[in-house]
């Protein structure tokens, strides 16, 4: 771009008022350099040429040499830039001002000229002809009308050129006027448009960080289920080995002599079909219901508490999310004072199994806990697991990568006060309210 300017010697307005001070002192002395490098060429393909006597006498230690400032520098003034400096409008008046000043000064020399010259007629010719100096009386007269006539031209000119200036200088408003506002407009549709941009890549981001955390959520749940699901098919083996072994010992215990006490039965349970029965639906697992408290503590009894049923993974101790039998009044008393997310296990009243009751939102949920084949799991979930425990911990994980319908189990509901045993079974029973 500067080549092309150092060639036209020309630079377009817009494009000088985008350039700093710097840049146009740079641009100005670039301009006198290559001014005065085209004169030397001229100089020397003239003296080449043979060139008119009047060059030939041209001094050859001319140069250019340039005013310098304070700074050492090449002096340069920009008309404008200074704050002493007048605008365009005011440098106009001043020269209009000055034109009429030396118009009027002009005409009034002209006027006192006729004027002298007219009284030097008048009093040197007194005694002149009456006829001839009524002639020139005329003649003066009509040189008057046509300075008048010319004064009035003279003024209706200036006037002329005065509303010419001013229309010239309304035009110019006009123009620049119209490219500020053409400007303006174009910073306002780039704005635009990169303010577009802007919140178009922050809701990409924003969408691509949800997907990041469902599928994090969605790794950890898969996780845990494989783990639960590994750890229950090896809980399972150990059992299977452990039965085995218990049964060989046997087998050779009555070989040898040992007890020749039968082998107890399996419990009869009753198998009465009701209406309740024919209502449910296909495909989903229930256990056997009773009535009788007393056969749910024997069945608790005989069966769970072997298996330590309601402890802690490592059976150390009873699990605090525990309460042994007790009533759906007294779970709901237990959790009425609780947040949402507080939950505990307990020994169904009805049937052979568990209810795993949940404060959620705005009521409570009971969720029956199916127990027979040796496993539990929700009524009507497929996910089987080797102890409570773990089918505790599975839903408090996915419960926290919020993967559940109705929220999962957040806080243990566990005992804050005094506590009895439940009679013939020796396991806990919550006599007091439930604390996070």
């Amino acid at each position: 771009m500067l080549q092309q300017i150092l060639t036209d010697m020309f630079i377009d307005p817009e494009l000088l008022a985008e350039l700093n001070e710097d840049q146009k002192q740079v641009l100005f002395i670039k301009m006198r350099e290559e001014q005065v490098r085209r004169w030397k060429e001229r100089e020397a393909r003239l003296e080449k040429e043979g060139a008119t006597q009047k060059t030939a006498k041209k001094d050859p230690a001319k140069s250019v040499q340039w005013l310098t400032g304070l700074d050492k520098d090449v002096w340069v003034w920009v008309m404008g830039d200074h704050t002493n400096d007048k605008s365009y409008e005011q440098i106009c008046d001043e020269i209009f001002a000055q034109r009429a000043a030396m118009q009027a000064q002009k005409e009034a020399e002209e006027l006192r000229a006729k004027k002298e010259v007219e009284l030097v007629k008048r009093f040197s010719c007194v005694l002149m002809d009456p006829e001839l100096q009524l002639r020139e009386e005329e003649e003066r007269q009509e040189r008057e009308r046509q300075e008048v006539v010319k004064q009035e031209q003279a003024r209706q000119a200036a006037a002329e050129e005065q509303s010419r200036l001013e229309e010239e200088l309304k035009k110019k408003e006009e123009e620049e006027r119209r490219k500020a506002e053409d400007e303006v407009r174009r910073l306002e549709q780039k704005r635009k448009q990169e303010i577009y941009m802007d919140l178009k890549e922050i809701k990409e981001e924003r969408d691509d960080q949800h997907w990041q955390d469902s599928l994090r959520k969605s790794k950890a749940a898969d996780l845990r289920r494989r783990s639960i699901a590994k750890q229950t098919r090896e809980d399972h083996r150990r059992r299977s080995v452990k039965a085995l072994e218990q049964g060989r010992v046997a087998a050779v215990a009555r070989v040898f002599g040992g007890d020749d006490k039968p082998v107890p039965l399996p419990k009869p349970r009753s198998l009465t079909v009701t209406s309740d029965t024919l209502k449910r639906k296909q495909g989903v697992r229930r256990t056997m219901s009773t009535s009788g408290r007393e056969h749910i503590i024997r069945w608790f009894q005989e069966e769970q508490l072997p298996v330590r049923a309601g402890f802690e993974k490592d059976q150390s101790r009873i699990a605090p999310w525990f309460h042994g039998i007790i009533s759906r009044q007294e779970a709901e008393d237990l959790l009425r004072e609780e947040a949402p997310g507080h939950f505990l296990m307990r020994v169904s009243e009805r049937i052979l199994g568990y209810v795993l009751s949940y404060r959620s939102e705005d009521s409570f949920r009971h969720f029956l806990v199916d127990a027979t084949g040796g496993c539990y799991m929700l009524l009507g979930h497929q996910i089987r697991f080797g102890s409570l425990a773990e089918l505790v911990e599975y839903h408090e994980v996915v419960a926290h990568a919020g993967l559940l319908f109705w929220g999962g189990l957040v806080v243990v509901c566990g005992p804050v006060g005094g506590a009895r045993c439940l009679p013939h079974t020796g396991v806990v029973v919550v006599t007091a309210r439930c604390s996070g």
